[in-house]
This record gives structure tokens, C-alpha cells and sequence, in this order.
């Protein structure tokens, strides 16, 4: 007998595959988005995901998912492909409890070079130093940067103080020639490019 294609197999047997019957029980309630990170969801799940003996496996299966998206990003110019620079930043910074301030360091061809959580704050801003951030693109040798932050209340609407420090990044990266492609929000949804609004 053929076994049933994984694609068409129900969530509650794919977790069932990945955790086994105990940790596939503890997110019998919890929608697939929140579990991946690709939503606002339970800040608890996601802050300790790790650290939760049944559910490790998961976490390894979220960071295979970064890793494999992140290697392709190295061999490929990340402005055409923005989908998955959104998804990528969907996993490493959907549905975290606190903001964090991430850089995406691209070299000339805007090939991703690292993905960098470079400030951690708190539930609802997060402080970013200039100095820091050229600091590392210098370190890095990037040509080109995309920044990131993410707001756990889940809407991904700039605010001034959002839009204030994209020009100041923009403008004190100019000065060593490393270009700013795009600030993404990651939320609810999907993330919310500044290049697209036009407030780059």
C-alpha cells in the first residue's frame, strides 16, 4: 500500500511525525501560524520553545526552515527574491514576545551574508545605536543592508519614531557607502515593507 503523500497528510499527523504523541498533544489548540512564527501568537510557546523537552524537535524544525532560507539567500539576489526575506524574518522574529532589531548584511550582488539580531529591547521598542550598526556592516564588508524589527502587539504599521531612525540609519550608512534596501515590520501578516510604502 502507497503511504498517503506528506502535503496531504492532516496537521494533527504531520506535528504527530515531528514531536511524537506527547508533543503533538500540547499543540492540539494552537493554530499552525503561531506555532511557526508566521503570526502574533503565544509569546510564552515562542520565548521558550526551546527550552520545552517535547516540543525541541519543532524548535530544530523552525531553525532548519531559517537555515535552509538563509543558505539560499546567500547564492541569490535578495531584492528578487522577497518572498523569501519575508519568510525569513517571519521565523526568526514572528511572534516574539519583546521587540528586536535585526540586520540583514548583503554583499555587492545583494547576496545575504548574515542575518543579525543586533538589539533586543522590550514589549514595545527596542533602542538602536547608528554607531553599532555601521559598526557591523564595516565588520561584515556589506555592500547593502535590509533592516528589520518586529512589533509583538502584531500590527505592522511604522511609527515616526520607526520611520525618524530608518532615515538616520539610511543617511550614516551613506557615509561609508553601504546602501539600505528596505526596513520590513514583521507582525501579523505578512511583513510590511518601508521600500514598498515608499518611505525609504
Amino acid at each position: 500500500m502507497t503511504p498517503t503523500p506528506i502535503r496531504h497528510l492532516p496537521d494533527a499527523d504531520l506535528l504527530r511525525l515531528v514531536l511524537g504523541n506527547e508533543g503533538a498533544a500540547t499543540l492540539t489548540d494552537l493554530p499552525l501560524a503561531d506555532v511557526f512564527r508566521f503570526d502574533a501568537g503565544t509569546p510564552a510557546l515562542q520565548e521558550g520553545i526551546a527550552h520545552y523537552g517535547p516540543l525541541r524537535p519543532l524548535a530544530a524544525a523552525v531553525e532548519l526552515m531559517a537555515r535552509a532560507l538563509s543558505r539560499i539567500l546567500a547564492n541569490r539576489d535578495c531584492l528578487a527574491e522577497p518572498a523569501s526575506v519575508r519568510k525569513l524574518l517571519q521565523l526568526r522574529l514572528g511572534g516574539l514576545p519583546h521587540e528586536v532589531f535585526a540586520v540583514l548584511l548583503l554583499d555587492a550582488q545583494n547576496r545575504l551574508i548574515d542575518c543579525v539580531e543586533l538589539f533586543r529591547g522590550t514589549l514595545t521598542q527596542t533602542s538602536v545605536y547608528p554607531r553599532e550598526v555601521v559598526k557591523l556592516a564595516l565588520q561584515r564588508n556589506a555592500g547593502a543592508v535590509i533592516f528589520a524589527h518586529n512589533h509583538p502587539s502584531g500590527v505592522t504599521e511604522p511609527s515616526q519614531a520607526d520611520e525618524a531612525l530608518t532615515r538616520t540609519l539610511k543617511q550614516a550608512l551613506a557615509l561609508v557607502d553601504v546602501r539600505v534596501l528596505d526596513h520590513f515590520i514583521v507582525g501579523g501578516g505578512d511583513p510590511l515593507s518601508f521600500a514598498e510604502r515608499g518611505l525609504l
